[in-house]
Order: structure tokens, then sequence, then C-alpha cells
């Protein structure tokens, strides 16, 4: 891409002025001031698993933050399906200690929701909220309303936001891809899009009688989409998120291999479009990857039995800018708000001192095997994609370049 492009946050002066630019190669500084790179505040993703206390063979903080860095991201939330899983002060903060000396960017860890994330009983809300960015029982959904209702009168109270991945176990019946025409027609076991949607429906509700700040992860189809959208014009406090591959893949995409299996699965196109159409008015907030790495043996055993996620965060805003801005779906401007002002805002997270520099007119073909990260595996394999991060900079120290 040749020529200057305009910059959606005016971010250059600011860079320029920064310390770190005083530390970068003259050839980045004179492409940041010709336009031929932009610059954004560092992305932030509210929805990571970077599996570490206890699965660190499929990534830890060290590997995922340096991941997180070479994507442009400068803050991340990690999700608490850990062992142990961080539903005590103990055991959060044997994550804090990780965080301390491993992480490369901003790490900060949700608390769970539930001892153990097994619906069974609350955790101490209140002593955990000082460590905690907000909690979630993500993985799985809280299948009580009166413990979700428990929940969200006991966070509010802490200052802290519910945080949740909706999903009703009754309408599960053994599913793994979308309840839909590919299934169907090869004969998988479907999950229908009401597993996500009347949960959502239930926590919109109890949000509104609580009072208590709530965010959606990863919604998936249609329904959820207005069902938020109505909530918020009703003056719910509710926010939510989507990921890449549901905003630029659906159902008819997929193939038999686990890299494109990941709960919610991928739904239809329709499904597809009006997410775009709640990123382009404002009823999606955040864009989050998801980044769900695992080994490479859990996700060779094709669509029915490999485990549920994929690796994300390193091409996600080529993912993004590829698919969905150079083809005029949705501008660069709602994309980065996306990435930037909407999840540090809603998540209180600052990110004054921290810039990603791109070349949007470098191409590359996505090599898992070029990946930071320990997983490898993305329903992006072999696709040509545009933008590069060419420098990545937190808390005023380079991190990536």
């Amino acid at each position: 891409m040749s020529g200057a492009i305009r910059n959606p946050e005016n971010r250059k002066d600011a860079f320029l002025a920064s310390p770190a630019s005083k530390m970068i190669s003259d050839e980045i500084i004179s492409r940041v001031v010709t336009g031929e790179y932009i610059v954004f505040t560092g992305f932030c993703d509210v929805h990571v698993h970077f599996r570490e206390p206890g699965f660190s063979y499929k990534e830890t903080i060290y590997s995922g933050s340096r991941a997180a860095a070479s994507g442009g991201y400068t803050a991340v939330c990690t999700m608490p399906n850990l062992n142990p899983v961080p539903d005590s002060v103990e055991h959060i903060k044997e994550q804090l200690d990780i965080i301390e000396r491993d992480a490369a960017v901003n790490v900060l860890p949700y608390a769970a929701i539930t001892v153990g994330e097994k619906g069974e009983e609350l955790v101490d809300i209140e002593a955990l909220a000082p460590y905690a960015v907000a909690f979630s029982d993500d993985g799985r959904g809280v299948q009580s309303e009166e413990m979700m209702r428990s929940a969200m009168l006991r966070a509010k109270a802490a200052g802290k936001m519910i945080v949740a991945h909706c999903e009703v176990n009754s309408l599960l019946n053994g599913g793994y891809i979308h309840d839909g025409a590919y299934a169907e027609a090869h004969g998988h076991r479907g999950i229908c899009s009401e597993s996500e949607w009347a949960q959502i429906e239930r926590d919109v509700r109890l949000s509104e009688e609580t009072g208590c700040a709530y965010h959606v992860c990863h919604i998936s189809c249609k329904e959820s989409v207005d069902i938020i959208r109505k909530a918020k014009a009703r003056g719910v406090n509710v926010t939510c998120e989507t990921a890449p591959h549901y905003l630029t893949l659906d159902d008819s995409c997929l193939k038999e291999e686990g890299r494109f299996k990941m709960n919610p699965p991928l739904r239809s196109g329709e499904d597809r479009q009006a997410l775009i159409e709640g990123v382009l008015d404002g009823t999606i907030d955040a864009i989050a990857t998801d980044h769900a790495p695992h080994s490479a043996q859990e996700k060779s055993r094709g669509l029915e039995k490999s485990l549920f996620g994929i690796t994300g965060i390193e091409i996600a805003f080529p993912v993004l800018y590829t698919k969905l801005v150079k083809t005029g779906i949705i501008p660069l401007e709602t994309i980065i708000k996306c990435l930037t002002e909407n999840p540090r805002g809603r998540f209180g997270i600052d990110g004054s001192d921290d810039f990603c520099v791109w070349d949007p007119g470098a191409s590359f073909t996505v090599n898992p095997a070029d990946f930071i990260s320990k997983g490898k595996s993305t329903p992006f394999e072999g696709e040509e994609l545009f933008g590069r991060c060419v420098l990545t900079v937190c808390g005023g120290k380079v991190v990536y370049k």
C-alpha cells in the first residue's frame, strides 16, 4: 500500500513524542511520519486463554503474552479455566506471581464466579475483587438463575463486572458444530443458537433487575445481537463482544478439521451478517479473540473429537483488516474502536502509553509454524492477509519489533 492513509485515532503525534520513539529505527519513524505506517493505541483483548497455571503444554503467560505483543496487543484479560481455578485469593495470587515474572504485556486475570467453575457455590467475590479484572466462569454457563442473581448483586456491591459465557447445558444435546446446513449434510450433531441466546436473555433480565454491569462473551448468533440491542435501548448496563472468526466465517466455510471447531461454533451466513450489523451500529462493543490454544494432538481429531478452541491473537487485526476493512464492509475507525477504546473503557484498562505500529500494505500467508503462540490451530491457515505489526510499545517500553 503506497502513500499515506488517515490515522483514525490520531496517535501518530503522541507516538512520535513518546520516549519509546527515541529507541526506534529511523526507517520506522520515517514511515510513521509519511503515513506509510499507521499508529494505534495498543490493542486490548478481554478474552484470552493463556493456560497457566495448569496447562502450560498448551500455552504459558510467557508465550501467550509475547504472541499478543506480536499482534499489537498490550493488554489482555485471561480466563479462569485453569488448574487451580482462580476461585480464591491463594489461587489467583499463584497466577499473578507468574504474570509478574513472565508477562511481556499487561495481563489481567479473571476470577471465577463459582468455586472450581462447577456452578455449585459462589466464590468469595468480596475477597477476590481487588485482584480480579472481573468475574467469569468462561467455558461454562452459570445454570442457576438464583446463583447468577446473587453473583450479580455481590459483584455490583464490590464494584466489579460479571462476564458470562452463555450456554444452556440442557440444550446442547452433545452438539459440537452449529445446528445448521453443514451439520445436517454431513451427519454431525449440532448446537442450537437458543443454547446461547436463552441464557443471554435471562442474564440481561437479571442485570436490569440488579443493576450489575454485565458483559457477554463471544456472541455468535442473530438473536443474541437483537436481545442486546434492545437491552441497551432500555438502558441496561450491558456490553458484549464477538470474535474475528464469527465476523468473517460461517458454517459454509467448515471443513472436517479440528481447526474449525470452537465454542460457540461458526453459525450461519445470516448470523454472521447480523454480527456485522451489530458492530456497525454499536450493539457489539468489542472484538476479542477468544485465543484458545491446544496441542497439535488435541486439534487433530476432526470436528467431532477435537477440543474446542482456536489460536487467534497474532493475526486478529490482519484478518479484520483484510476481510472487513479492505472490502469496505466495516470502516477501519469502527474496528479500531472495538480493539482499543471500547474494551479499555468498559474494563477500566489504561493504554495512554501503549502503541502498536502497522504496515497495512504488507501481505503474508498464514503459516502457523511462524506463530509465537504454542497453539497452531487456525481456520485461516494458508490464507493471504494484509497488515503486519512492525512495533508494539507497552508502558513506554518496546515489547515487540
